[in-house]
């Protein structure tokens, strides 16, 4: 292909190509977990990993791979927990991303919930959520929840994934 003026050299689409593109998209960093037998959970980084869908009613998504360790329990869950992580879980942030991590652990500091939903402590905001579709989308699931009950009124700052890194937000 040729270069364009001031865009440079397009390359065809590839998953490689979405993911070197949205690794130039500075995002913030939530947790999804989902009650179980064993509860699961998975950070999520990606521009649509966490998305607000609507404001009335109230609805957000979020994809999760469907060979990914958490998707039995999340595509079984009613309800889900959904965590922004502050800039100093940068741990935490990396155990909920760490394929074969003991994600609940005794390193990560967590109770049971409304509706039976783990949560994590110390998250700047905290929803449960009640699942209302789950939608097929490639080698992933887009789903849709409603926030049922929350906090938004965590201490700190937010965590921010970009280049395949954890940062902190600068003035």
């Amino acid at each position: 292909m040729t270069a364009l003026p001031g865009l440079g050299t397009p390359r065809t689409a590839s998953p490689e190509l979405l993911r070197s593109v949205f690794r130039q998209h500075a995002a913030g960093v939530a947790v999804i977990t989902a009650p179980g037998s064993r509860p699961a959970g998975f950070t999520a980084t990606s521009l649509t990993s966490l998305t607000s869908v609507a404001a009335d009613p109230p609805l957000l998504s979020f994809g999760v791979g469907t060979g990914s360790s958490s998707w039995p329990a999340v595509s079984e869950a009613e309800h889900i927990g959904v965590h922004i992580l502050g800039e100093h879980q940068q741990e935490l942030a990396a155990t909920f991303a760490r394929s074969g991590a003991d994600r609940f652990g005794p390193a990560t500091s967590w109770y049971t919930g409304p509706e039976g939903v783990p949560l994590l402590d110390g998250v700047l905001a905290w929803m449960v959520c009640k699942i209302v579709a789950r939608v097929p989308a490639g080698d992933h699931c887009l789903v849709l929840a409603q926030p049922v009950v929350g906090d938004p009124a965590g201490p700190g700052r937010p965590l921010l994934y970009h280049q395949g890194r954890f940062n902190a937000l600068r003035d």
